[in-house]
């Protein structure tokens, strides 16, 4: 027997109605809690993984530069303290703020090392601790990870952007951007899409160029003429080889590829003679570092001059195959020639050396600094005593590894850091000299003027090569580890470096050889010597 319904709602009627809204809030907070970014530590967020943005606060990244983003993170807490409650008596001391955006994370395949990062970091913060050490504004160094394929870059874009416009303690500018690959193309114009200033300090690639775009390494059309210059002395039987990495979004070697053809290819018979190989670095899309093939030609043409296109951590197994190869007529010297930052480690190592004595093989390495700068004090840049006592105070705190300035990484991003913070230093005196005169004195306005993102681009681009008509000057040039060296405002550099120093190394070195010339970068524009 049914019992008929009253009309109206009863109470499981009304239970159920609120229950539903609550039960749909529930189901959209998880739906949320599914679907937004991840927290991590610092602010970061987690995109497909990985924690990306922008942060003066430690965050997780790879066991070994924990310490050094701690250190990091502590500095900057100093430098904000310093400005917004300085110690009883005190001034405060005005900062701006300079972003490092790089991986902070690594595996066999990422854009960085977890070595190349840890130096990185360690030449950026010696420099951060040597501005901060001196008169005038101080700096905060941000951190800025972008992913370890560098393909994690627009929520790092975006965060950036939001504090150009923060008058108090401003964005001076962006280092970083480590790889020259598709990714960091689009960074780099992203950023001087937005007008901010930024530094490379290991990119060589000559087409990764854009307005706000500065290099402080030389690209590689400039150090294959430093590689040109050591073959004019040094010619041998001009029986060349080319051996180059066929990814096709390596922009680093594909340009390499392109300029060793050109400078080199007719002489050296390099369209008919070369190979290829999958480098290691970037995506999987096959077996890497095959050189069986390479190092079969190499030997069977008898070629004394290798041109290798392609990236430092690929080297290693070249000479090794080349080393195991029985057509190879061992009294015939070879020697490989390649372009860089520096010497990386792993070329150095006890075994390699060996293997090269052995096959009467010697590396030829036209880089942006030189290992022996740091055991030789005549050649040594200027700059670069002031760096290395900042550098080695890290060193006493952390570990850096085997030979820890060979790669140049430390150096590089010393001088990215110090080239940023230079001009804001610059735009700063020049915003704030004389414009208020009390008791006869001229002093400092309160608040005091803060430069702009502009103000820092334009004294970069200012700060340039002249020719007095007797001689050659630098006019407001950095002072750097890797040599003294300004930017031009034209077409022809493209912000690359003008009269960088451009060593050549040797490795072995041979018996009874002086040291190479150094070259320096665009020097034939001006009738006299570089500074």
């Amino acid at each position: 027997m049914f019992l008929s319904r009253r009309n109206g709602f009863g109470p499981l009627d009304k239970a159920i109605a609120a229950l539903v809204p609550l039960v749909l809030i529930a189901v959209g907070v998880v739906v949320y809690l599914a679907t937004r970014p991840d927290a991590c530590a610092g602010g970061l967020e987690k995109h497909d993984g990985q924690c990306v943005g922008v942060t003066d606060e430690a965050f997780d990244a790879d066991d070994e530069i924990k310490g050094l983003i701690g250190a990091v993170a502590k500095e900057n807490e100093r430098v904000a303290d310093a400005w917004s409650s300085p110690k009883k008596g005190r001034t405060p001391i005005p900062y701006g703020r300079i972003a490092l955006m790089m991986p902070f994370t690594s595996d066999e395949s990422s854009a960085m090392t977890a070595d190349m990062i840890r130096r990185a970091l360690a030449g950026a913060h010696a420099a951060q601790l040597r501005a901060n050490s001196s008169g005038g504004p101080h700096y905060q160094l941000l951190m800025a990870p972008d992913g370890k394929d560098l393909d994690k870059w627009r929520p790092v874009v975006d965060d950036l952007e939001d504090l150009v416009n923060d008058r108090q303690s401003p964005l001076v500018g962006v280092m970083g951007l480590p790889s020259s690959t598709p990714e960091t193309r689009d960074a780099m114009r992203a950023l001087s899409k937005r007008r901010i200033a930024t530094v490379g300090p290991v990119i060589t690639s000559a087409d990764m160029n854009a307005p706000y775009f500065f290099k402080t390494s030389p690209n590689n059309d400039l150090l294959a003429d430093a590689l040109g210059q050591y073959l004019k002395r040094n010619p041998g039987e001009e029986k060349g080889f080319l051996v180059f990495d066929s990814r096709p979004d390596d922009v680093y070697s594909r340009n390499l590829h392109r300029l060793l053809e050109k400078k080199f290819g007719e002489k050296y018979g390099l369209r008919q003679r070369s190979a290829s190989f999958l480098g290691s670095t970037g995506p999987a899309a096959g077996i890497p570092q095959r050189f069986q093939s390479a190092a079969q030609k190499i030997c069977v043409t008898d070629s004394d001059t290798v041109f290798f296109a392609g990236r430092d951590q690929d080297l290693p197994a070249l000479v090794k195959r080349l080393s195991q190869e029985p057509s190879c007529d061992r009294s015939n010297p070879v020697r490989i020639l390649k372009v860089g930052i520096g010497l990386e480690p792993t070329l150095t190592t006890p075994e390699l050396t060996r293997m090269l004595r052995e096959t009467k093989t010697t590396l030829v390495a036209s880089a942006s600094v030189a290992p022996e700068w740091e055991k030789k004090k005549s050649g040594r840049p200027a700059g670069f005593d002031g760096f290395l006592t900042y550098f080695d105070r890290l060193k006493d705190a952390y570990d850096f590894g085997d030979k820890d300035l060979d790669d140049g990484y430390a150096i590089m991003y010393h001088d990215a850091f110090t080239l940023l913070a230079n001009a804001f230093d610059r735009s700063y005196s020049e915003a704030n000299e004389g414009t208020r005169e009390v008791d006869g004195t001229t002093k400092t306005p309160e608040p005091a003027l803060t430069p702009t993102k502009d103000d820092v681009y334009n004294t970069l681009i200012d700060a340039s090569i002249v020719d007095t008509g007797d001689a050659t000057r630098c006019i407001g040039c950095l002072q750097g580890a890797a040599g003294t060296y300004g930017f031009e405002k034209s077409s022809d550099t493209n912000q690359w470096p003008v009269c960088k120093p451009i060593p050549v190394i040797e490795h072995p070195a041979p018996a009874n050889r002086k040291a190479q010339p150094t070259y320096r970068s665009f020097e034939k524009t001006f009738k006299h010597p570089c500074p």
